[in-house]
């Protein structure tokens, strides 16, 4: 039969669909992408945010059609928005067939067949269970990029996030079986592998005592053919030396780390729940910079908390000037139901929250792009995924850039290139976010 899979949401929610991808195509099922030939749909969700609930509801609606209209037999939704809504959705959505939660995505061809008997099939577990990953996951990132996820859940708690309820308690990866992924992954060619998690930075300490991130990083870098690892999500409080040394010395590793911070001011920190305060934040940074002076830093921040004033705001502003990070996104505070957050005083009005959201991206655009110009002259290899329809442009990225979040590299050649090949590349020019080089050098070795 075949399948229709909608994946939304973040890079972990991709990491689960990748992995029930491959449960079904062991077990004889095919894939399209042609709603009028899917016989099962499936809806990976996402509701981290408001906008991801209204796109993981829409998108279930717009498949349910299929229904009506197709050869569809069966529509199952899992996920973060299975989880948090199970009840909501049976009875507000009838044309759904089955409902998996988030720590039961390894039971997707079990609910399938369930549902095609005629049944509402419903697979929940504890929370505290992390799912069986298989050995035959699907790679839909095109075959050269691949995300390895450390760890499931999440301890901190911050009063705005809603993931430890619908996600569970921190539980780590053991170390043996993340090597045996990143080496299924290195043999279909994935030549960079990308850490993920809630938080990578506190990988280990529930198995093993203490946190064993940069053990982890030294026996990744052992994967012949992984030839960038790149660390996503690493919470500012939980960076050790050890870790900055390892980032430091091991050749694989990018020197790119993402750090989510939300805020610079310690009012609206202590609000948020959050372990740093501005100065722990300056501080680290600047060690950072020292340790590693050509580090990438990226972060996240939440523009419009409860309670947060136009002073507040405008230590944001002064902070990001400081600080000068080399790529930042800002979110318009969503409150969620469930959370601490939500029911604060003072809660700030969407116009505001977005005016204030605009204003700090204006201010990292103009450090984007002086960053970016700054680069013009230098050489970088960079990670060709592409090339422009009937130019003689590649698509690539540096390690600076993350996929999909982050910048490209436009590559003028008229030298035939394949994805996946690393080349050098001569900055040649800057747009606000993408650069433009021209190939140095032969293939890097």
């Amino acid at each position: 039969m075949k399948i229709l899979f909608v994946s939304l949401g973040c890079d972990k929610n991709l990491v689960d669909s990748e992995v029930m991808l491959g449960f079904l195509g062991e077990n004889g099922y095919t894939f399209t992408d042609d709603e009028a030939e899917a016989e099962i749909v499936i809806v990976n969700s996402c509701c981290f945010i408001g906008d991801a609930k209204e796109e993981s509801i829409d998108t279930i609606l717009q498949m349910a059609e299929l229904k009506k209209t197709g050869v569809c037999k069966a529509l199952i939704v899992t996920g973060c928005l299975a989880q948090r809504y199970r009840e909501e959705i049976k009875k507000e959505i009838p044309e759904v067939d089955g409902i998996v939660g988030t720590a039961a995505y390894d039971t997707i061809v079990e609910v399938i067949n369930r549902t095609l008997g005629g049944e509402l099939a419903e697979s929940f577990c504890e929370l505290k269970r992390l799912p069986d990953v298989g050995t035959k996951r699907v790679l839909t990132t095109g075959g050269w990029y691949g995300y390895l996820k450390i760890s499931e859940g999440c301890n901190k708690n911050c009063s705005y996030c809603i993931i430890p309820k619908i996600r569970g308690p921190y539980r780590s990866v053991p170390m043996e079986e993340l090597v045996l992924q990143a080496q299924a992954l290195a043999s279909k060619g994935v030549k960079e592998l990308i850490l993920v998690a809630q938080e990578t930075t506190l990988y280990g300490y529930d198995l093993y005592g203490e946190k064993k991130l940069p053990m982890l990083l030294k026996e990744l870098c052992k994967v012949e053919g992984i030839q960038w690892l790149r660390l996503l999500y690493c919470y500012p409080e939980e960076i050790t030396e050890e870790l900055v040394e390892t980032i430091k010395t091991e050749e694989k590793i990018c020197h790119y780390l993402d750090i989510p911070i939300q805020h610079a001011s310690d009012s609206i920190l202590k609000r948020m729940g959050r372990k740093t305060n501005k100065k722990q934040l300056c501080s680290m940074i600047q060690h950072l910079r020292e340790e590693i002076p050509d580090i990438v830093l990226r972060t996240t921040l939440i523009a419009g908390f409860p309670g947060e004033t136009e002073k507040e705001h405008r230590e944001v502003l002064e902070f990001v000037d400081d600080m000068e990070f080399d790529r930042l996104g800002v979110f318009a505070y969503s409150p969620e139901e469930d959370t601490k957050a939500a029911l604060m005083e003072g809660q700030i009005s969407e116009e505001q929250k977005e005016a204030w959201r605009d204003e700090i991206m204006e201010l990292q655009q103009q450090i984007a792009f002086e960053k970016a110009q700054d680069m013009v002259g230098h050489i970088f290899e960079v990670f060709i995924e592409g090339k422009l329809a009937d130019e003689d442009v590649y698509m690539g990225r540096t390690y600076m850039d993350a996929p999909n979040v982050d910048g490209y590299v436009f590559v003028n050649t008229r030298r035939e290139l394949l994805s996946g090949d690393f080349v050098k590349v001569r900055i040649t020019g800057a747009l606000e976010y993408d650069l433009i080089g021209e190939i140095e050098h032969e293939f890097a070795e």
